[in-house]
């Protein structure tokens, strides 16, 4: 019955027997046998038909909401039994970036979790350094970081993207108005970065040194805190983008140029050459056709 009510579900949700059939993949005729064979099961009639379009009877949406709990819970009490008897290789822990904003990560999950909801997934963030001991103590099978150092043969570099740096500006700052910055023009605004207490030294050596950042530093625990500094006008959030970022009434995103281009980093996910866990690269590479996208 979990597939036909599922099947029934797809026909709600796309509002549609044809799309809800191509999305199951089998035929228009047999997702509507299949329906109607729930409905003779339950004794009730679920959709009712009016012309060429179908509507929900008081019966079929109570049906359909609860139906929704029923399969989540059926779909991950499936995913932790498989979990427990195939045992630990089936756990992946991936790190990654503190100051991440984008939304490859998240919908490489989603994606990753619908192939194989066999695994785990766990997370941790952290900055650079923190997320190279991650990787180097085992403490973590993936790692989503920027390349500072020259490549490690004992780990895979497996490349993701490349993504341009932005001043994060309020709109009612000056600076927000012209059409690129240099390290030069911010030299007297604080750069804001995300740090942990134990990493403040080498992230300001790191800015210091590769953005040529001249201007004093405020520290962020996490992302939020960083965008509440920006809008209260406190200094600029070095912020970066894979593609030209989105029009936003609430920030200005003006591209950090030097020496006549702008300013960008390399994006690799990182795994250990000897590692034995299955689907490192499964997830490495849904993940950068998310990036690639």
């Amino acid at each position: 019955m979990i597939r036909q009510i599922k099947y029934f579900q797809a026909v709600v949700r796309c509002q549609s027997f044809t799309e809800a059939a191509a999305e199951c993949f089998i035929s228009q005729s047999a997702i509507s046998q299949q329906i109607q064979a729930l409905e003779k099961d339950l004794g009730v009639q679920l959709l009712y038909r009016k012309g060429r379009k179908f509507f929900l009877t008081p019966a079929g949406e109570f049906f359909y909401r609860k139906s929704l709990v029923l399969v989540n819970d059926f779909e991950r009490l499936c995913a932790e039994t498989t979990r427990i008897a195939k045992g630990v290789e089936y756990e992946i822990t991936i790190g990654y970036l503190k100051h991440y904003r984008g939304g490859e990560l998240q919908a490489a999950i989603q994606d990753f979790n619908s192939q194989y909801p066999e695994v785990f997934i766990n997370l941790l963030s952290g900055t650079h350094e923190e997320l190279y001991e991650f990787l180097r103590h085992s403490k973590a099978d993936l790692v989503i970081n920027d390349l500072r150092r020259k490549p490690s043969a004992q780990y895979v570099n497996y490349f993701l993207a490349e993504s341009y740096l932005y001043a994060e500006l309020p709109p009612n700052n000056p600076l927000s108005q012209l059409e690129t910055v240099t390290p030069d023009d911010l030299k007297n605004m604080p750069i804001i970065i995300i740090s942990s207490d134990s990493q403040k030294y080498n992230e300001e050596l790191f800015f210091r040194e590769y953005f040529g950042v001249k201007s004093d530093f405020i520290f962020a625990e996490n992302l939020e805190e960083a965008h509440l500094l920006v809008s209260s006008n406190k200094g600029y959030f070095p912020i970066e983008f894979t593609s030209t970022p989105q029009e936003s009434k609430i920030f200005r995103y003006v591209p950090i140029f030097f020496n006549g281009a702008q300013f960008f980093r390399k994006y690799f996910i990182f795994w250990r050459v000897e590692s034995t866990k299955k689907y490192l690269e499964e997830f490495a590479a849904i993940l950068k056709s998310y990036f690639q996208s």
